[in-house]
Order: structure tokens, then sequence, then C-alpha cells
């Protein structure tokens, strides 16, 4: 079998794909050419791919193709009615980054909360050697403990973080944007009441009809003064313009974000003008990728190709 890898960069450099090699005949290619996309995979079996769109645009000179692996869990690159007319399989990658990104979740929480980029630089400016006291004041920030952390889409990587927001002593609510979640190891609220009650909101859900905008101007007037929000999930969840005013009519405390509405980021997107480190972190979609993280998604292809290649089904997406 043919097996095509698109996108390698998007996995770093630094990933063992050999094992790939194992599978048949491999032919690697480290970035998305949309021009030349269609051709490169017109005689692949197999396609692994990460951001491309799976359309007939892409997939039309593919004739051979019966399975896309992608090197994620989301699948809203891939047209399942095409696909599914071709009779052509998907599979995703499951559970690879949920320690990453619970990780990467308190690492954006605690730069904001804690005023960590202020202190850092009145320490390395000179003004601590100038001070007349052994501590400062002037940032303040609260502790974390009797807190009520607020979680959007209570899934396996929301359940990992409440398990640490719970250790921190906070009260953990959530809300599920399916309305199917009756996790009872923590108190399901209604949107307005998460909104409302939560002292931080963190969101990792995914992006579907239900979570697109949830988060606009309506919703950023309800949240408390001293709210911190954090997105984890997808950028489209959280409407740009209104999180923008919010930050800066202080409507909320602060924002801590991976992902954004388009990716990279574009020059005009209105958060790109906040400079406050105290009010805004955002980094560029890296909550998932350890070289840890990474490296499972590469094993994880491995196995979901692996079990195709003998008839069985694996991490196979069905819409």
């Amino acid at each position: 079998m043919k097996i095509v890898f698109l996108e390698t960069e998007t996995l770093g450099n630094d990933v063992d794909l050999s094992i790939f090699d194992q599978l048949g005949e491999v032919v690697k290619y480290p970035r998305s050419n949309p021009e030349e996309n269609a051709r490169r995979i017109a005689d692949a079996d197999i396609l692994i791919v990460n951001k491309i769109p799976m359309n007939e645009s892409t997939l039309k000179l593919a004739k051979d193709l019966k399975l896309i692996c992608i090197t994620a869990t989301g699948t809203n690159i891939v047209d399942f009615d095409y696909i599914n007319r071709r009779n052509i399989k998907a599979a995703n990658v499951r559970g690879y980054s949920t320690q990453s990104v619970v990780q990467h979740t308190f690492a954006l929480f605690f730069y904001l909360y804690e005023k960590l980029r202020y202190y850092d630089e009145f320490v390395k400016s000179g003004e601590y050697i100038r001070s007349d006291i052994f501590s400062h004041f002037s940032a303040r920030f609260h502790e974390l403990y009797g807190k009520t952390w607020g979680i959007i889409g209570l899934g396996e990587i929301g359940r990992g973080v409440a398990e640490v927001a719970k250790q921190f002593g906070c009260k953990v609510i959530y809300y599920s944007t399916s309305g199917k979640n009756q996790n009872q190891s923590y108190e399901r609220v209604d949107f307005d009441t998460l909104l409302r009650k939560s002292d931080i909101i963190s969101i990792h859900a995914p992006l579907n009809e239900n979570t697109m905008g949830l988060i606009g101007e309506e919703e950023l007037r309800k949240m408390k003064e001293s709210a911190v929000l954090l997105n984890l999930g997808r950028g489209p969840i959280v409407q740009e313009d209104a999180l923008a005013k919010a930050l800066r009519e202080n409507w909320i405390a602060g924002a801590g974000l991976d992902v954004l509405k388009e990716e990279p980021m574009a020059p005009d997107n209105p958060l790109f003008p906040i400079k406050d480190s105290t009010k805004l972190i955002i980094t560029p979609h890296i909550a998932w990728a350890t070289i840890e993280a990474r490296q499972r998604v590469v094993d994880e292809v491995y196995q979901n190709i692996e079990a195709f290649q003998k008839g069985e089904a694996r991490n196979i997406v069905t819409q």
C-alpha cells in the first residue's frame, strides 16, 4: 500500500516518523501545497493529514484512496458526505494530549492569576534591587483555594482539569454542550449559572453547531469582573471581537487562549493590539504539543493503519 503523509511539519521535526516505513511505500511532504495536494495523493491508498480539507476538491484524483488518518481528534476537515459516497474511511487519534492540555490549562491560568509577567519584569528591571522591603504588593492576586472552576465540555480533558482543580480546593461545576453528559462526580449546571458563578471558566469542548460563537458579548457581561476565561477547545467558540471589548473595558479580569478563530493569527485579529500580559496571554496552539504527545500521535496513527491493513476497525470515525 502507498501511504502519503502530507504536512509532516504539523507534528514538528523532532518526532520519529520512520515507523511508517514498515507499513508500505511512504511518501512524506513537509507542508501543504493547495495547488499540488490533489496530484500528490493521486495514487495513495492511505493518507495522513492534519489541517488540509478532505473534500472533493482535494480527493477527486485519489481513485485508490481507502483510509484517511487524521493526526488529531477533531474531524472538522472531513467532508463525510463525500467520503461516505466513495466508501473511504477516516480514523482519528484520541486521548493523546490529555495530560499535555491539562498541564497547559493551568500554565495559562497561573500566568494570569498570579501576575507572573509583572513580577518577573519587576525583578529583571532592577526595581527589586532598589526596593526598600523584601516583597512587593502592587499587582494583587488571590488564592485558587475555595474558588469555583466552571468547565465547558467535561470530556476526557475537561475531567482532567476538574481533577486538578479539585486538588487545589476548587468547587467544580460544568456545562454540557451536548446536553448528554451526566457525570456524577461534579455538579452539572445550566450555561447561565456557570457564567455567573464561576471564578474561572475553561473551555474544552469541540467545535460544532452547539459551540460555534458560544461566548459572545452577552455571555461575557454575565461573568464576574474577577473571572478568568480560558479557551483550550477551538477558537471560534469565543467571539474575538467581544472578548477584546471585554478585556479593554474590564468586564472580566483576564483571558488565556491557546486557540484562535484563524490560525496562524490574522494581522487584523482584534486581540492582537492588547499587549497587557496581566490581562491576556495567547499561545500558538501548543497545548497539545509536548514531545510526548506528538510522538503518541505518531504511534496511534501507526496502530490505526496497521489495524486497517489487517481488516480491523480502530478509531474509525463515522458520521
